[in-house]
């Protein structure tokens, strides 16, 4: 309720004509779970970050949640004004809502929030005075929430209704959501089209590509969510890959070294910013965990990168301390240790004997999945078997197994009797060394992606073995 009367707020003083067009626009963080028109025509999207025209102010809006503020809108301020802070900063709150506007790049990431102090009592007139100055303000605020919300209420039927998506043709499915090949706004896009039962996974997905700074060639870009208004089906838009996954494009193609090290380092690269905690410009970026890494999950564009999606069991990290003291929504875990696809699980989350008081356990899960991806690349890299047939693509222990595994199958393979995919002997002592550190069975002794991603540039450019 107190987020529609924000953006109802917003819509009502922002209807005035536009100030004139601003030459350095500003640029803020962007977050919003609806396509407000108004905050959409403050300025030009771009992922996480929006462009102002009109203003040289962001504005934040957040939830106190146990005493913490989460942010719920984000982005140009709609209504044109002053902002005199450069710091998004407030001692007010409204409601358990609070607010801010600043005036420098990105400034609206995070909210530098004091409790306001305790008011001097007021006499008796004044006081009289204030409650019914309040309370017109609040009947006049729920009569203009009522008012926009009616006319509104056509305008946001649906996200490709208002945005022009099409979707022409499915080009695949997953155990959550269908993917097409849509039309938006003149250009070729991937849709992930969500069932209504599966709102758990597009809310952690929404979640997940809605973060600060998470924009990075090594992950899929992201250019918006929303809702079907026919079906209640949720939509995420994507950039469209044009080799489609990682699974397809191995059991089409071979590679050559080069080929299969670029596939090697966009991946590892990509995962490695997934995992990353940091602060750049005063907002913080924090650690996520994939936890279903596998060869469906990765996608190649036309110059050979991978890049990471479907983030639908991911995890963020909340905590800002850096890997030791990693925390999570502990509501985003408990009951689902075991989450992912099976064959690219690490043991420890196979056999669910894990640490669910860190998240490092998580992020060790992915550099195992990381492990198996690899070595699914390098088998079918036609320069590492020089003279002789490459085999068919194959997933993780689908040779020792077969292709569909059980649970119960890869706990006494993987987890009590330590195996690991075969690797050729032939290969070179520095691949060797990445698998096997990277499938470690003790999580703590794998290596990092970034470590992962190190040791692959340190091989050589040109296949030795």
């Amino acid at each position: 309720m107190c987020l529609w009367l924000y953006l109802t707020i917003f819509g009502c003083l922002s209807v005035s004509a536009p100030a004139p067009a601003v030459e350095q626009g500003r640029s803020c963080v962007f977050l919003t779970s609806t396509r407000n028109s108004k905050q959409m025509e403050a300025g030009r999207v771009n992922g996480t970050i929006q462009y102002c025209a009109h203003t040289n102010c962001c504005a934040g809006f957040f939830k106190l949640i146990r005493g913490q503020p989460v942010a719920e809108l984000q982005g140009c301020n709609p209504v044109v004004g002053d902002c005199p802070d450069n710091a998004c900063f407030t001692s007010t709150t409204n409601y358990n809502y609070i607010t801010c506007v600043c005036n420098s790049n990105l400034c609206n990431g995070n909210i530098t929030w004091n409790p306001e102090e305790k008011q001097p009592q007021l006499k008796h007139s004044s006081y009289f005075v204030d409650m019914v100055s309040a309370t017109v303000v609040v009947i006049g605020m729920l009569l203009c929430t009522l008012v926009v919300a009616v006319k509104c209420r056509h305008r946001f039927r649906g996200y490709e209704e208002k945005q022009h998506l099409s979707l022409p043709e499915i080009v695949g499915r997953g155990h959550s959501a269908s993917v097409w090949q849509g039309s938006y706004q003149g250009n070729t896009v991937a849709v992930k089209v969500f069932p209504s039962w599966c709102r758990r996974e597009f809310t952690a997905e929404r979640e997940v590509y809605g973060l600060p700074h998470l924009v990075n060639s090594g992950i899929a870009h992201f250019l918006g969510a929303g809702r079907k208004s026919d079906s209640g089906e949720c939509v995420v838009v994507l950039e469209l890959a044009s080799c489609g996954s990682l699974s397809s494009f191995l059991s089409r193609n071979t590679s050559d070294w080069t080929t299969t090290l670029n596939l090697a380092l966009s991946l590892s690269e990509g995962l490695a910013y997934l995992h990353s905690d940091f602060y750049r410009h005063g907002v913080h970026k924090p650690a996520v965990a994939h936890r279903d890494l596998s060869s469906n999950n990765v996608l190649v564009r036309e110059d050979g990168t991978c890049a990471l999606c479907d983030f639908g069991c991911s995890t963020i990290l909340r905590s800002c301390s850096g890997p030791q003291s990693w925390q999570r929504y502990m509501g985003n875990i408990q009951g689902r240790v075991q989450v992912g696809t099976l064959c690219y699980m690490a043991p420890e989350l196979l056999d669910g004997c894990v640490n669910l008081t860190s998240g490092w356990c998580l992020i060790q899960g992915d550099v195992y999945a990381l492990g198996m991806l690899l070595w699914e690349m390098l088998m079918r890299c036609s320069d590492l078997f020089t003279g002789c047939l490459v085999s068919d693509h194959r997933l993780p222990y689908e040779e020792e197994l077969g292709a569909s595994p059980s649970l119960e199958q890869l706990i006494i393979h993987v987890s009590e009797r330590r195996e690991r995919p075969s690797v050729p002997k032939h290969w070179e002592k520095g691949l060797h060394d990445v698998l096997l550190d990277c499938w470690d069975h003790d999580s703590d002794a794998r290596l990092t992606a970034q470590c992962a991603r190190d040791r692959l540039v340190s091989l050589p450019p040109c296949c030795s073995i």
